[in-house]
């Protein structure tokens, strides 16, 4: 079930499953190397949060703020999250395929937990 994105805007849609609702956030989605390498660098805040893919571990090296970390099988299904301090390095997940990052305590917030479905809308705009 391979994904291919291309940098650019679109919605990450958390189904937390139950008679809980869906939450659709604002996403920012980063494929090429360049724009995985930056993610969050440098950044004081997140208005949503942003895909990184492929990847299977990150780091917050020169990073302001702490964030949220999903860690995503090939499914988009959540198969880790933790909350990372500026200055960590995350280890590697050998299943991760994709990785959602967003400012500290939001992935708790939309009901993202270990083993939630998620979804990416691409914006039509966001190609």
């Amino acid at each position: 079930m391979g994904r291919r994105w291309r940098d650019g805007l679109g919605e990450l849609v958390v189904h937390a499953g139950g008679d809980e609702p869906s939450v659709t956030v604002p996403l920012e989605i980063a494929t090429s190397y360049r724009a995985r390498t930056k993610g969050l660098l440098g950044r004081a805040s997140i208005d949503g949060a942003i895909l990184l893919s492929p990847a299977n571990s990150v780091h917050t090296f020169r990073m302001r703020m702490p964030i949220d970390v999903a860690y995503l099988d090939r499914h988009l299904r959540v198969i880790a999250i933790h909350t990372m301090r500026p200055g960590r390095l995350g280890m590697p997940r050998l299943r991760a395929r994709h990785v959602v990052e967003a400012g500290a305590g939001a992935l708790g917030e939309w009901g993202v937990r270990k083993g939630a479905r998620l979804e990416v809308v691409v914006s039509a705009d966001g190609d």
